[in-house]
């Protein structure tokens, strides 16, 4: 006996009012609209930035307004360019330096701060305030820090018999005192994200595990990091987008200079792209050079994605 043949729900069925235009319309196109807005601001500052920067590599353009087609002429002379390549060399370098650090001591941190702690609250709050400090007075602060006559870093390395080194002058150097900036301001942050996922895991694992012996140092190689591996991709892709970009840092370490020292030593392709658009008035040629780093954006994205997520 099916459901139509009862008499109440053939009945129900029978006075149902058909829906409207308007109802349907509601149903179907109304979630559209409302996440229409992200859509088009992304459309605005995100595709339209890209395209019309796409276009701009095209062409010879100049302060005085003039527009030649060049073709792929910005990009050929980019790559065959060793002052570009000295960017991408010195932006790879300082990425490696402080992002694979700076993933570490978060994913301890946060590690950490997941225990049951007196004032846990206001330590968590505590690890974001290099977030919200200026970058202008944490390059002063790193500055002088990395003096070469009277900086603290010279005198601890007094102590082990190692020479004065002028940290702005030498390449290794300024990119280690660099990557250390970075990572005092943006250890705090990647760590609340872990943290943020390491709560989400459910505590029975932990006690089940505990049960059978497992030690706290099992539990995180074997439960923690496993079920972290989701906010583990989103810091990891943040990171490197972050890491390859970098510009804030190395140009107050510079005095506000986008030369990146004397030779070069620690000029990025950001701070490059920079001097080339705004200094040389070369906006063609500074449009092709920030599509090339989109490209190692995605590439460098691509790798970590990969090595993140095929990690058993």
């Amino acid at each position: 006996m099916s459901l139509d043949t009862l008499p109440g729900v053939a009945r129900q069925r029978r006075h149902t009012p058909p829906r409207s235009w308007r109802s349907t319309l509601d149903l179907k196109a109304m979630p559209y609209a409302l996440v229409s807005p992200y859509f088009l601001l992304f459309a605005a500052f995100g595709l339209f930035p890209l395209a019309f920067t796409l276009w701009y590599s095209l062409y010879d353009y100049d302060l005085a307004g003039t527009v030649k087609w060049a073709g792929l002429g910005n990009y050929a002379k980019l790559l065959a360019d060793e002052d570009f390549w000295n960017a991408v060399a010195n932006t790879v370098g300082m990425f490696f330096l402080a992002t694979v650090p700076q993933l570490l001591l978060a994913l301890l941190l946060a590690n950490a701060l997941n225990k049951r702690l007196r004032l846990r609250l206001a330590i968590r709050m505590s690890v974001l305030l290099p977030l919200v400090t200026s970058v202008v007075a944490v390059a002063v602060v790193f500055t002088q820090l990395y003096a070469r006559d009277w900086g603290l870093a010279n005198w601890v390395l007094s102590w082990f018999g190692v020479d004065r080194l002028n940290w702005r002058a030498e390449r290794i150097p300024s990119w280690i005192a660099i990557a250390t900036m970075v990572d005092w301001r943006w250890t705090g942050y990647n760590a609340i994200i872990f943290l943020a996922g390491m709560q989400t895991i459910p505590r029975d694992l932990y006690e089940a595990a505990a049960i059978d012996g497992a030690s706290r140092r099992r539990q995180f190689w074997q439960i923690t990091l496993p079920m972290l591996r989701p906010t583990m991709i989103f810091v990891v892709l943040n990171s490197t987008i972050g890491g390859l970009t970098l510009f804030s840092e190395p140009t107050t370490f510079y005095n506000g200079n986008v030369d990146g020292g004397s030779q070069g030593q620690f000029q990025t392709v950001a701070m490059f792209i920079v001097k080339q658009g705004f200094r040389e008035f070369d906006y063609g040629y500074a449009a092709a050079a920030a599509w090339l780093l989109f490209l190692l954006i995605l590439i460098g994205a691509l790798i970590n994605f990969l090595l993140v997520r095929g990690r058993r």
